[in-house]
């Protein structure tokens, strides 16, 4: 779409439209008050926009403010957005007159021969459009915050400030959106990660994550259930070395085209390389054997430890890490099993989110202009990952052109308790590996044919899915996930040995215990273990001691009272085994559309 449109705001095209304009407006108020800034590029997001600025001054909380001021001016003056057609050579001049250099660069790199401006009176854009009849069209605005990013995301290039931004139908609707934004700041997972001792971070590894002993708890009941699921799944697990020669890269393709992310070295002047994927491990196990069509569909799986380089201005917490673990999935299978085995990876995938609440879209992502394999085959694995889904009944985004070089793909979108989305598990068709690693399989003609390959993951990366976790339960996690799920507290010495034995007895039955005998008041022990979260505490006295009894707290309900240890026992052990999800209130402030992605930046 280019032009002026009167956009609609409950569709996800119209979002866009509102978006983008208010980006132009925030531009425009910061060159009224500072004209010597120059603007880069300033593209819708899913709930917003960001404009990268090169600005005289550092953008402080008061700048902020200001700008925002000027926007709200700008908007009650309801100044017409109008669209102009240039030359690339005259859009250089003009923009050169404006000491804008970095709309000059962006044009000299744009095919063509014309580019099209959106002015708004002496105000004036590149951009392709479309845009709002008006800057009055534009109702609830507020500016967010302030960070780095360099030019075009090359460190090597000018440190820029990006001004993020958003804008609502509705001062309603905004103030919920504002709600969110609050609440997710709380639940950050860098912050409960570390009030929960799960995980730290040190210099002396940036992106390297330390799991402490309660994360690596979480991390171990997180991995059992996985395999327990898997085993029954007629999956096998694999191993696969960490470190391998670089002629295996080689032979993968990853040496090629990944290079910039893999961590290399030399080995008795041999060149090797960690693994930044656990793709071409799986292909030699494969190789091992000569397989028959009857062992297929064959799915190996692996927990897999890999390493991939991240520049270190991108890393975030658990989200984007240098090492992390994948639960990879190979599948090795013909070409009329495709269906059939999507179907089931679909609803193992399905049983997983739905354990830890999370609803989720889906989308099939199709041929891409550079691909390898058959259009043929294409097709037909295309058409079987739709039919699959179908058959499912459940509904999926068709992503024309967003498929992997080497096959179609289906992407899951999970959707946390604030309504965010996290792309985690995906299953890729391979038509690339097979050929490359020369697989086979006899067929029943007695004839050797090359398998196709199925790549899945439903965690994906077992930090960033913690990561997700901690954000979406706030840290309250589900009794049968909770690192520790009860904690025993005396309030005298004199009850301490008696806490000791309950605390044996739980251990004994597989519920994680653990005991706070410290000469403190019980009150303040109550508080610490509200904080951090502890499903259930078991306070013991004099009295308790004496009847063999024990009184219970629940985290958020307080007071249970009395009871008996057996009783306890049993009712804790049937919650865990139900694996029932703590109470959670509905955060997210507005529904999805099942079409609402990331916004591509409509600037040049």
């Amino acid at each position: 779409m280019t032009g002026i449109i009167e956009a609609d705001f409950n569709t996800r095209e119209g979002r866009e439209v509102f978006r983008h304009s208010t980006a132009h407006i925030m531009a425009m108020a910061l060159k009224s008050l500072y004209p010597s800034a120059q603007i880069a590029v300033g593209p819708a997001l899913e709930n917003g926009f960001y404009y990268d600025v090169d600005v005289p001054v550092q953008i402080t909380p008061e700048i902020l403010e200001q700008v925002e001021k000027k926007m709200f001016e700008l908007i009650k003056k309801d100044i017409p957005f109008v669209r102009e057609e240039l030359s690339k050579a005259e859009a250089i001049k003009f923009f050169e007159d404006k000491n804008e250099s970095y709309k000059v660069e962006i044009i000299k790199g744009i095919p063509g021969e014309t580019v099209s401006l959106y002015k708004n009176d002496s105000f004036a854009d590149l951009c392709r459009g479309p845009h709002l009849p008006s800057t009055g069209w534009v109702k609830a605005i507020k500016l967010l915050n302030v960070s780095g990013a360099y030019w075009r995301g090359n460190e090597n290039n000018s440190m820029l400030q990006r001004i993020y931004g958003t804008c609502f139908d509705t001062e309603k609707n905004l103030r919920n959106y504002l709600r969110t934004i609050e609440e997710a700041k709380k639940r950050d997972h860098r912050k409960v990660g570390k009030a929960l001792r799960l995980f730290s971070f040190h210099d002396e590894g940036p992106g390297l994550p330390f799991w402490l002993p309660k994360g690596v708890t979480l991390k171990n009941v997180l991995v059992d259930y996985w395999r327990q699921e898997h085993v029954l799944a007629d999956y096998k697990e694999i191993q696969t070395p960490i470190i391998l020669r670089q002629k295996l890269w080689e032979t993968s393709g990853h040496l090629e085209n990944y290079r910039e992310n893999m961590y290399l070295t030399d080995v008795e002047k041999e060149g090797y390389a960690i693994k930044p994927m656990n793709c071409p491990g799986a292909m030699l196990v494969y190789k091992e054997t000569l397989q028959s069509y009857r062992d297929l569909p064959l799915r190996l799986c692996e927990m897999g430890n890999v390493h991939r380089h991240e520049r270190s201005g991108v890393l975030q917490g658990l989200f984007r890490v240098r090492n992390f673990t994948q639960d990879d999935a190979h599948i090795y299978l013909t070409e009329d099993q495709i269906k059939d085995e999507i179907i089931e990876i679909v609803k193992l995938t399905d049983q997983f989110y739905k354990l830890f609440g999370f609803e989720y879209e889906v989308d099939i992502s199709t041929k891409p202009e550079k691909y390898i394999g058959s259009d043929a085959l294409w097709d037909k694995a295309t058409q079987a990952l739709e039919e699959a889904l179908k058959e499912l009944g459940i509904s999926y985004n068709l992503m024309q052109g967003a498929g992997a070089f080497y096959g179609p793909k289906i992407d899951f979108q999970l959707i946390d308790s604030l309504g965010r989305p996290h792309q985690c598990a995906t299953v890729q068709l391979d038509m690339n590996l097979p050929e490359r690693f020369d697989l086979k399989y006899r067929g029943q003609d007695g004839k050797d044919h090359q398998p196709v390959v199925l790549h899945r993951v439903i965690y994906g990366s077992l930090e960033r899915f913690i990561g997700i976790l901690i954000e979406h339960f706030g840290g309250y996690f589900p009794l049968w996930l909770s690192p520790i799920q009860v904690r025993v507290m005396n309030i005298s010495s004199e009850s301490a040995d008696y806490a000791k034995e309950l605390h044996q007895q739980l251990l004994q039955l597989g519920i994680r215990s653990e005991t706070d005998l410290r000469e403190e008041k019980i009150g303040l022990k109550i508080r610490e273990s509200e904080k951090e979260k502890i499903p259930y505490m078991v306070v013991v006295g004099d009295k308790e001691k004496e009847e063999g009894s024990i009184s219970l707290r629940k985290h958020k309900k307080g007071d249970v009272g009395q009871t008996t240890l057996k009783e306890f026992i049993e009712n804790i052990s049937k919650e865990i085994q139900i694996k029932e999800l703590p109470e959670m209130e509905k955060l997210a402030f507005q529904k999805r559309s099942t079409s609402d992605r990331t916004m591509a930046a409509r600037d040049y």
